[in-house]
Order: structure tokens, then sequence, then C-alpha cells
């Protein structure tokens, strides 16, 4: 019996251990902000920081899809290819760590962009 227990708490510390796993950034290329001042480099790094502190909300994208295929396989009349239809409707959100991982990597090539330029501050993240 203590096996077992000693088991299921072995087990929820690991699923709690891979639920705390840090976000790491996306990488985006610093060239995109190239043609930004320094004010603006430090102004659009706090805004995103901002935006991280106030909690991030990714945007839900809804779809719907329908495919036409063959399909074939065997069944009570034996061999046989026939057509199949599906439509598929659902919601889909990006994860809350995606979008971090999005604006982490902005980050990182705004303070890139602004060391290219030798801006007088070079914003940086908070790791």
């Amino acid at each position: 019996m203590k096996a077992i227990n000693l088991a299921l708490v072995a087990g929820g510390v690991v699923l709690l251990s891979a639920c705390a796993t840090t976000v790491k950034p996306t990488y985006v290329s610093p060239t995109q902000y190239q043609s930004l001042t320094c004010a603006q480099l430090s102004e659009e790094f706090n805004r995103i920081q901002t935006y991280i502190n106030n909690g991030v909300q990714p945007a839900k994208r809804t779809g719907m899809g329908v495919g036409l295929g063959v399909g074939g396989g065997y069944g009570r009349g034996g061999w046989g290819i026939g057509p199949t239809i599906s439509v598929n409707m659902g919601q889909s959100s990006n994860t809350k760590n995606t979008e971090l991982s999005r604006l982490y990597g902005q980050q990182d090539a705004l303070s890139q962009a602004a060391q290219f330029k030798n801006c007088a501050f070079v914003p940086k993240r908070k790791a």
C-alpha cells in the first residue's frame, strides 16, 4: 500500500513540475525593427512588457473545414473503395505559453536592434 501511495505522490510531482517549465523565446529577427529610433525601440519594448504584466490573452480562432476523399477497406461485402466526406467545426486558440514565447522573442529582437544601433539604453528582458 505504501508503494502505491509513493508512486502516486511521485507521479503528481512529475506532472506539476512538467507544468511549471519556463517559457523559451521564439526567434524573431531584429531586422524588422531596424527602421525604429532608439526611443521607439524602448517604447515598443515597454509596451510589450506592460502587455505581459497585465496578463496575456491569446486570440481565439474559429474555423470550419470540409474534406472530400476516397477511402477503402474491408467490410461485410468484401473489399471496396468508396467516397468519404468529413465536416469539422471547432474552435482553437493559441496557448498562453505560445503567446508568451512570441512576445519574449520580440523583446529579445528589440534589445538586439537597440544594441546594433548603439542606443544609450538597451532594454533587457527579465528572465
